[in-house]
């Protein structure tokens, strides 16, 4: 199971900045991501990050959470900058004593979390790179989340695709 993201504060990119809570967003796949703005690796994540929100939200919501890694990057100011200056429009939120952090074990920025409409963690892809084998298990929970409706929406996932990327996936 997902933990919650408690501890994680302030908000950007969410209705009034009020906290976003995983257990509000149950009907949905969640791409989640430990990032941090500084880091080169995470900020080649980001182009990857937008192009999913864009593409397959409201039954996806793609959920940025700010872990520093260097004193600057504490900042609020400086994290709202970064949003701002990369054109983030999904919830970011700020980990600045790595409670969320903890709680799922991280160890590495970036790292992606997808979890199911179940809350449970299904796919963990650490550091940049293999875009294609997250969206495949995006669309592959997509499917599987809602039944065929969903599979014809997932347009170009063959069954050797979801067959492919259901070992991939975490149980």
């Amino acid at each position: 199971r997902a933990p919650e993201l408690v501890g994680v504060d302030p908000w950007f990119n969410t209705p009034d900045g009020e906290p976003l809570r995983l257990a509000a967003l149950r009907d949905r796949i969640v791409l989640l991501e430990f990032w941090t703005f500084a880091c080169v690796n995470c900020q080649r994540t980001l182009p990857f990050l937008r192009r999913m929100h864009d593409q397959y939200q409201p039954d996806l919501t793609v959920v940025g959470v700010h872990s520093p890694e260097f004193a600057f990057e504490r900042s609020v100011q400086n994290v709202e900058r970064a949003v701002r200056e990369h054109g983030l429009e999904y919830p970011v939120g700020l980990d600045n004593d790595f409670v969320a952090w903890n709680a799922y074990g991280n160890r590495y920025w970036p790292t992606m979390y997808l979890i199911d409409r179940a809350g449970q963690i299904r796919y963990v892809q650490i550091g940049e790179g293999n875009y294609g084998r997250t969206e495949t298990a995006i669309r592959t929970l997509l499917a599987e989340a809602v039944g065929p409706a969903a599979e014809t929406r997932a347009a170009g996932v063959t069954h050797g695709q979801v067959s492919g990327s259901s070992s991939s996936a975490a149980p």
